[in-house]
């Protein structure tokens, strides 16, 4: 987890080539994930995890920090619902996790044990998202 050691960094320093300011049509979302890049990761929020995560923005940096925070709370409500960010970090490419194996596998490790009722509780085919992820890659669905 050695990118953590970089929380007073922005993802414009770490993850280059800086991006440029959005367009003047750029949509919210758009104006946000250029916002959050030019925050220092110690201060980025759940929700804004949530969002660099689902975006699949510098993942390398923005994982470990989502894997943190799911490690002590995978049900962790950061913006949406209950669980929401631990579904957007499985729904990342298996590539991006081929660059941090350990952190999967203690995600992985986190995901089987949660309770049956935990999982109940998340929306539909997260279930079958949550499989998929601790099958590993390679694995259908």
């Amino acid at each position: 987890m050695n990118r953590l050691l970089h929380l007073d960094r922005t993802l414009d320093e770490l993850d280059p080539p800086r991006w440029t300011a959005p367009p003047a049509d750029a949509t919210h979302l758009m104006r946000k994930v250029h916002r959050l890049r030019c925050v220092p990761l110690g201060e980025l929020r759940p929700a804004d995890l949530r969002t660099l995560v689902s975006q699949r923005v510098a993942l390398p940096y923005v994982l470990p920090l989502a894997v943190r925070l799911l490690l002590d709370q995978p049900l962790l409500d950061a913006y949406f619902y209950e669980g929401d960010l631990l579904l957007a970090a499985v729904g990342v490419p298996s590539s991006a996790w081929a660059m941090l194996p350990e952190l999967a596998a203690r995600l992985r490790t986190v995901i089987m044990n949660l309770s049956d009722a935990a999982i109940a509780g998340l929306p539909r085919g997260a279930a079958g998202q949550l499989t998929a992820f601790v099958a590993g890659p390679g694995s259908s669905g």
